[in-house]
């Protein structure tokens, strides 16, 4: 298993962590069919999406503040509900199929590491099987 850190700026953000996790499996000793991405945190998460148009990352937040507004009162005492609501709309992990040492990733498809309580030093475990 591999560890990736993550430094985020924003308090909600999408990072672009493609470049790393391809490095990862083209640098791995031995051949592998699957890449496993697991974010460790309970206010982040990680999503596949499209990486070609930037404009697809601030429409995605965009729409997740509508969904989930930080204004809200909620009751966990943090300040940080929304956060713990988005990871969960979004989820902790990904599988991708890996083919010839290469994810398996649509042509405009990235992976996302998406923060919504930073901004924070994370990790990411990636795990090729």
């Amino acid at each position: 298993m591999y560890t990736l850190q993550v430094i985020t700026n924003k308090k909600d953000e999408l990072i672009d962590i493609t470049t790393k996790i391809k490095e990862l499996v083209q640098n791995h000793p031995t051949p592998s069919h699957l890449c496993v991405v697991f974010i460790p945190h309970t206010t982040a998460a990680v999503t596949i999406n499209e990486n070609a148009d930037q404009d697809v990352k601030i429409d995605i937040l965009y729409g997740l503040r509508k969904i989930v507004p930080d204004s809200v009162n909620f009751k966990h005492l943090e300040g940080n509900s929304d956060g713990h609501i988005k990871a969960s709309l979004i989820g902790s992990s990904e599988f991708i199929p890996i083919k010839n040492g290469s994810l398996c990733l649509g042509t405009w498809q990235g992976i996302y590491f998406a923060e919504f309580d930073g901004p924070r030093t994370r990790k990411v475990y990636v795990s090729l099987l």
